[in-house]
């Protein structure tokens, strides 16, 4: 790369599709190329990693560093390609009919993508506040990367006041979304030959009364829980994904495993749903399972937790995305982003970028071109705004 050689959304777009950051992978090769594009208009970039040292967050600042800016954030890891019929390279960006394809073009390389090419006109801008760009890991997983992230700025980043995350919205401006808590249950039973189910612990009944009983609550959150107009569903979630128990018929299973999660509006607490599932399980599981041996148990453990985001739509934040995007309302969404995280750390976000999350995760994802042009100009305008 040449020094401040100035490259459009689309080129940097292929050049951010062309490295596999499927969660499971390293990113510091893309992290690095991105450090080396900012450092070619002379921004400084400052990386935080995983505990591995595999993984890393960037952090820039353009302008003054002083509390108080504006951030533009976006991940950079994605979901697998294993076993979907893509109909050309997922790692290659291929431009056709309007649309740009690629894993990670809607979610989320290209508001990444949208916002490095802005790079350029951020600096010509006389900004009394800083612009920051946040480039996360794992949003997919477990969102770790934001969570490391937000503690640098505890630790004495500079910290902005506003953030707008780019996840697919269509160019809507987005001020609520659901939590999300997932917990992993491991359930140890005894086991035994099948033909004296008395004499051991069956893991796999235990771990089915527990996953009954999320169904009922399923139901119940579906026909007596909370509303809030604007989610769908209205109300919060709860559901099991993953089960796994047993090795062969005729032994009774002494292991077994499931994973879960709750999916929250604001102002429901996950937090207090799961200590409910636990009181559930002490009186009525656990109890059958010590009976025949105390050494038995279920063990629920938290895989990751999404607080929700909620910000007020008179936010001036709300206001500022309202104005630039020229809609007069703002949405909620059911899927969870790094914005509640950002939120609950003190910095007022919101969700706008461009694409459709329905093109997320699936074979032959793609953005519309017309999206990534939009969102040149909402990222120039909304800075422009913001340094007057």
């Amino acid at each position: 790369m040449h020094d401040a050689e100035r490259l459009s959304t689309i080129e940097i777009l292929a050049k951010l599709v062309a490295f596999d950051t499927t969660s499971r992978n390293s990113n510091l090769a893309l992290i690095g190329w991105i450090e080396r594009y900012l450092e070619s208009f002379g921004v400084a970039s400052r990386l935080s990693h995983d505990a591995s040292g595999t993984k890393a967050n960037l952090h820039a600042v353009i302008g003054p560093e002083v509390e108080g800016g504006l951030a533009f954030s976006g991940h950079v890891d994605t979901v697998p390609v294993d076993h979907q019929a893509w109909s050309t390279d997922p790692f290659t960006l291929h431009v056709r009919d309007g649309r740009a394809y690629a894993r990670g073009a809607a979610d989320m390389k290209g508001f990444v993508a949208s916002a490095l090419a802005a790079v350029p006109d951020l600096q010509a801008l006389p900004l009394a506040r800083p612009i920051h760009l946040f480039v996360s890991y794992n949003e997919e997983v477990d969102c770790e990367g934001a969570h490391v992230l937000v503690r640098t700025l505890a630790e004495g980043a500079v910290r902005p006041a506003l953030c707008i995350v780019g996840e697919p919205s269509l160019m809507q401006p987005i001020t609520a979304h659901k939590g999300r808590l997932s917990v992993r249950a491991t359930v140890t039973g005894r086991a035994g030959h099948s033909s004296q189910p008395a004499l051991g612990v069956n893991a796999v009944h235990a771990a089915a009364e527990a996953v009954a009983w999320i169904a009922a609550e399923g139901r119940r959150l579906e026909r007596d829980g909370r509303r809030e107009p604007g989610f769908e569903p209205e109300h919060s979630t709860i559901h099991v994904g993953l089960i796994d128990g047993g090795s062969i018929l005729n032994i009774i299973p002494e292991r077994a495993q499931f994973e879960m999660e709750w999916r929250t509006i604001p102002g429901d607490d996950a937090a207090a749903e799961l200590e409910r599932l636990r009181a559930h399980l002490r009186d009525t599981t656990l109890r059958w399972m010590h009976a025949v041996d105390p050494d038995t148990g279920i063990l629920l453990e938290p895989i990751d937790e999404l607080p929700p985001l909620a910000l007020d739509p008179d936010h001036e934040l709300a206001g500022l995305v309202r104005q630039v995007t020229g809609r007069n309302g703002v949405g909620k969404v059911s899927y969870g982003t790094e914005a509640g995280i950002y939120q609950n750390a003190g910095v007022a976000s919101i969700v706008c970028g461009p694409g459709d999350i329905a093109q997320a995760h699936r074979a032959d994802e793609w953005v519309a071109l017309a999206q990534l042009e939009a969102c040149d100009a909402f990222i120039r305008q909304v800075a422009a705004r913001f340094a007057r």
